[in-house]
């Protein structure tokens, strides 16, 4: 049987799965302290047992097999999760199951990758957008990692022309998350993402520093195709805005595939990390 944990810093999710796809059984509970969390987490996998189990933290996570703190959620923003031992606090209570471990975003992306929105393709870069921002990369059908994992949320920006707002993130105010995230919308405008009008000023704003990410990576990494969730992306207006303002930044430097075929939504909706998550454990 395979597991998926996806730790989210809103909730977690836990699930089983006999085929990777098919999802059996599905358990939802909000992200509290460590002790609490963690102890819904050993309850759910006592009675659903897995053999091998993936894990998708929230992050920044130490994804180095050689550091002293591999496993660990590091300088995250979720208070008292700070340098909180996940994996191997799940390995004690489960020392015969074998854990994958990485990142929510990228079980995301890797669910994407196999069975969603980039199923066929080799690489791709899967944003999300919603409590906090950031992005799966894979290429070559693997994900990228070097000394750790992307932590492309906290990209620095352009500041639109007409906005003002100091920004959200606690570590650097006006980075992507900063100005993008649902937190920093409610912030900016005084309500949740989900209650401003489609044709409000935010999600123009919004579109300009989306499509700057896109273009940063489309720069940097080449992807085949861009892939969003989370959230904040929700708003389905949000997508042309993010094709045009894209078009113009970029300014025909590269080539890449039409826009309504390259800057997509998510295919896999709820399930992509859970998916992700499952598929990766299959191989740990």
């Amino acid at each position: 049987m395979l597991g998926a944990i996806e730790a989210g810093g809103t909730k977690f999710v836990c699930a089983i799965s006999e085929n990777g796809i098919d999802i059996i059984d599905q358990k939802t509970f909000p992200t509290t302290t460590p002790d609490e969390t963690i102890a819904q987490v050993i309850g759910y996998f006592k009675a659903h047992p897995a053999d091998r189990i993936g894990l998708a933290s929230f992050g920044p996570i130490d994804v180095n097999g050689k550091s002293d703190q591999y496993g660990y959620i590091t300088k995250t923003p979720k208070a008292g999760w700070q340098f909180f031992d996940i994996l191997g606090t799940l390995q004690k209570h489960f020392p015969d199951t074998k854990f994958a471990f990485t990142t929510d975003v990228n079980a995301a992306a890797y669910g994407e990758l196999k069975a969603g929105a980039g199923k066929g393709l080799n690489d791709l870069v899967y944003w999300t957008v919603g409590t906090g921002v950031g992005a799966g990369i894979v290429q070559n059908g693997q994900l990228l990692q070097g000394y750790s994992h992307p932590e492309a949320g906290h990209i620095i920006l352009r500041r639109h022309p007409d906005d003002t707002f100091a920004g959200n993130c606690p570590f650097h105010g006006d980075c992507l998350e900063g100005m993008t995230s649902g937190p920093a919308l409610q912030k900016h405008w005084g309500k949740p993402a989900k209650d401003l009008p489609a044709d409000h000023t935010a999600w123009d704003f919004e579109a300009y520093y989306l499509a700057q990410a896109c273009v940063d990576l489309t720069l940097t990494v080449a992807p085949e195709k861009i892939i969003f969730g989370g959230g904040v992306m929700h708003q389905q207006q949000l997508f042309p805005k993010i094709r045009d303002q894209f078009n113009r930044l970029l300014n025909d430097y590269v080539t890449v595939p039409p826009l309504d075929c390259y800057i997509v939504p998510i295919d896999l909706a709820d399930n992509a990390g859970a998916i992700g998550a499952f598929l990766l454990a299959q191989s740990a």
